[in-house]
């Protein structure tokens, strides 16, 4: 049993599915955890391109914790197998079965963090929205993404003539020092807030504000001050829609775009 050494059948169940059954003879066990990882890989590609951008975003997520999760019990599975045939425990060492299974939160800590870099998109207006603001300047420019806008044209035609208003209305306004400024600094005067909505349907307005410092009582006692967004003029409205998207899930999506051209608030 050389070959089934309880830490060498960690380390070996640690780099795929079953290689630790295979190295201590369990072929049949082994052949199927292998079959099983791959399905698993298959299930957590095919939900994340299907619904990691739709309201149902952390049904791939927890496909893939709950992979990970199976891969640290089919190891230590294998591993105390290995030491009941064994039948007796080695000391510790430089190469320890703990420090073989630390090797998990790589992809524990990549699936964890690295997931949320490109997921749920689209799962709600606010994160449709944010993304839109963020990526304002350029999607002036050329057209948005397809997959955030029903009309990626008219959606980047109406955002640039909103940026047009803002430059007009900024030096009558004060807003900044230089007009002459970047869309992204010009942008800090502009809060997009969702004005009404329902289960299916979303109409959202960017305004521009200027931040004025307002008295206010500090624990209802001493005085101090804050800054406080006032609301000057419109310069765009949004509707947003909720697309079906598989498996019942929703995915949200910009279907219209209109500037308007600095209309007052009141």
């Amino acid at each position: 049993m050389r070959d089934a050494a309880p830490g060498r059948v960690l380390r070996l169940a640690l780099v795929a599915w079953g290689f630790g059954d295979l190295a201590m003879g369990r072929r049949a066990r082994g052949l199927t955890l292998l079959v099983a990882e791959l399905i698993g890989l298959a299930l957590i590609v095919a939900s994340t391109i299907l619904l990691s951008d739709t309201t149902w975003y952390l049904m791939p997520f927890l496909v893939g914790m709950a992979f990970i999760l199976a891969w640290a019990v089919q190891a230590v599975a294998a591993f105390l197998r290995a030491q009941r045939l064994q039948g007796a425990i080695p000391p510790p060492s430089s190469r320890s079965p703990a420090a073989a299974a630390a090797w998990l939160t790589v992809p524990l800590l990549f699936w964890g963090t690295g997931f949320w870099l490109f997921a749920a998109e689209s799962a709600s207006p606010d994160a449709v929205l944010n993304a839109f603001v963020t990526e304002w300047p350029e999607v002036a420019t050329q057209p948005i993404d397809g997959s955030v806008a029903t009309d990626p044209a008219q959606v980047s035609l109406q955002a640039d003539q909103a940026l047009d208003t803002l430059r007009k209305l900024c030096g009558s306004q004060g807003l900044t020092e230089s007009c002459r400024e970047e869309a992204a600094a010009l942008l800090i005067n502009v809060r997009m807030r969702i004005e009404t909505q329902t289960n299916d349907d979303v109409i959202a307005v960017a305004e521009i504000v200027r931040f004025e410092r307002q008295p206010r009582k500090f624990l209802g006692v001493f005085e101090a001050s804050e800054l406080v967004p006032v609301p000057i003029a419109q310069i765009l409205r949004l509707d947003l829609a909720a697309q079906p998207a598989p498996f019942g899930s929703a995915r949200w999506i910009i279907v219209n775009a209109h500037a308007t051209e600095g209309v007052p608030i009141t």
